[in-house]
């Protein structure tokens, strides 16, 4: 699949740098101003590399003349010990960025990481990963980039490029029909309307008002084969809640279209990276 950039890594690194750096990095200073130094970023663990564009905007913000040198690249599987990149320039960027770059790497590592296991658990089913909006604040397109570099597929963004109608908003609208009926008056055609449901009750209440796209919430693998074979393909249908790796492929065995988990983007352990330093120039 495609990997766009997000459009928003300039500004999250701005943020990241705002909070971290602040008025001036005291420890950095203590370097004298011309020392030049070279590093690399290793590897302690296996993991899909991810976040190379937001750790060379680091140091791009920092000072440009440090010069950052890939030997991989985003979504390439990295082994433990593994030089992924080089690094030359002032001393005192180098050091100031550090925690920065190597912050968003480990975490968005993490993320395609994680997805990948997930990917490679369902792997020869026609089951999808798909991610969620349970993403950290601040990082949702970094974190749905990482998914797609793991080998997952984005779910809507957010609250306004697609409909998925949950329980709440079902007792708000009154019925399943009413939500749907409201769904299909509003929606702009290029939008997708999703509606959970929780029953077979509700799946085939659901598919009668005429929803073509099924989130089954907490599904027993009982019910999901039961939803499989009620829908007959007349619906996308999409399994959700208590998705683990453990639990996963039989999961997906039950026929479903895609599977959404949160777990690969809030439930996270940062990749061990660690960027030394070789010597001064």
């Amino acid at each position: 699949m495609q990997r766009a950039l997000p459009d928003d890594v300039e500004e999250t690194v701005r943020r990241a740098l705002a909070e971290d750096v602040g008025t001036g990095d005291l420890t950095a200073n203590l370097i004298p101003a011309d020392t030049q130094a070279r590093a690399q970023v290793l590897t302690r663990e296996p993991a899909i590399l991810c976040g190379a564009k937001w750790f060379d905007e680091v140091f791009h913000q920092i000072d440009v003349a440090i010069k950052v040198q890939w030997r991989t690249h985003d979504g390439d599987l990295i082994q433990a010990g593994q030089t992924i990149c080089d690094l030359g320039g002032p001393a005192r960027g180098i050091l100031t960025g550090e925690r920065t770059a190597l912050n968003f790497l480990q975490l968005l590592s993490a993320t395609a990481t994680r997805t990948r296991q997930y990917v490679d658990a369902v792997r020869g089913t026609q089951a999808v990963i798909l991610d969620t909006r349970k993403t950290l604040p601040g990082l949702r397109k970094a974190q749905k980039y990482a998914v797609v570099c793991g080998g997952g597929r984005n779910h809507r963004l957010g609250l306004y490029d697609g409909i998925l109608i949950k329980e709440n908003h079902i007792a708000a609208a009154g019925s399943i029909s009413a939500a749907l009926q409201a769904a299909r008056h509003s929606a702009p055609k290029d939008i997708d309307v999703e509606i959970e449901v929780e029953s077979i009750s509700q799946l085939r209440e659901a598919l009668r008002a005429g929803a073509d796209h099924l989130l089954l919430d907490n599904f027993s693998l009982e019910d999901l084969r039961s939803a499989v074979k009620e829908t007959r393909g007349q619906a996308r249908l999409e399994a959700s809640g208590g998705i683990t790796l453990a639990n996963i492929r039989a999961v997906a065995d039950c026929g479903v279209d895609y599977i959404s988990v949160g777990d690969i983007t809030k439930n996270l352990e940062a990749i061990d990276l660690s960027l030394r330093f070789s010597h001064g120039a």
